[in-house]
């Protein structure tokens, strides 16, 4: 058994889950528990759950800038204490 627990110990522990919580909230912990762990996985796998082709397209700004007198953005000034 994994982390050293006997037979014995995980069904007094199966047994304890199931008094606290009750045979109707059993369910549907494990499937969340089961999500929880596959969002895990794939977060980690670096898989995404949207389709490339839905995926938002951002434009790259090769072009320069049509007037003459746009300028970039200031840059915010940052006081450190």
């Amino acid at each position: 058994m994994p982390f050293g627990i006997s037979a014995w110990e995980l069904l007094i522990l199966l047994l304890v889950v199931l008094l606290v919580f009750g045979p109707k909230r059993l369910p549907e912990m494990g499937r969340s528990l089961g999500k929880g762990m596959r969002e895990f996985k794939d977060t980690l796998g670096g898989k995404d759950t949207e389709p490339e082709d839905e995926r938002p397209q951002i434009a790259a700004q090769t072009a320069a800038p049509e007037d003459e007198t746009a300028r970039p953005a200031p840059e915010r000034n940052t006081v450190s204490s």
